[in-house]
């Protein structure tokens, strides 16, 4: 969590401003402002949610460019990342998969780590069920955000990699 953003890869070129904007304020949160501990909060999520909203917009920008999802879904409000994504729904989906679209020009495994840390980043942290309130200590709360990254990264090359070699298909 603690390399500067030229060592974020090729990625880091190819994410929005306001994407590198919600990185480096969430760093600058958790280097700058939290990691001295001077107060100590009962739940960090607060800490996941920048990185969060940038892997969001990631994947749409992604997934548009290398065409699984059209230009109306990518500026779609009622667009559903998670719901497309998820390897519950592959059969209800079918085509409109993400998660079958990324084991197809991937793997499953690729699949799997993409919805793995927009579950834990995104799905456990952020909703509120009274039975279960999910709350993060800080350290998880900088797993859960080097995780995102991560993801971001591999996600990034081995789909940008598989458009290059021309093993993606017209998904739309």
């Amino acid at each position: 969590m603690d390399k500067p953003p030229d060592q974020y890869k090729e990625f880091w070129n190819y994410l929005s401003q306001n994407q590198k904007d919600l990185i480096l304020e969430g760093q600058y949160l958790m280097n700058d402002i939290i990691k001295d501990h001077a107060y100590h909060f009962k739940d960090y999520s607060f800490l996941v949610f920048p990185f969060a909203k940038a892997y969001e917009g990631f994947l749409k920008r992604l997934f548009l460019d290398i065409g699984f999802i059209s230009r109306l879904d990518y500026i779609s409000d009622h667009l559903r990342l998670g719901k497309l994504m998820s390897p519950n729904l592959t059969m209800r989906l079918g085509d409109r998969s993400l998660y079958l679209k990324i084991k197809e020009a991937a793997d499953e495994k690729l699949a799997e780590e993409v919805w793995t840390a927009w579950k834990m980043g995104r799905n456990q942290i952020f909703h509120y069920f009274p039975h279960n309130i999910k709350s993060i200590t800080f350290e998880e709360a900088e797993k859960i955000v080097n995780q995102i990254i991560q993801v971001m990264e591999t996600v990034y090359e081995r789909l940008r990699l598989a458009q290059t070699m021309g093993k993606l298909k017209k998904f739309i």
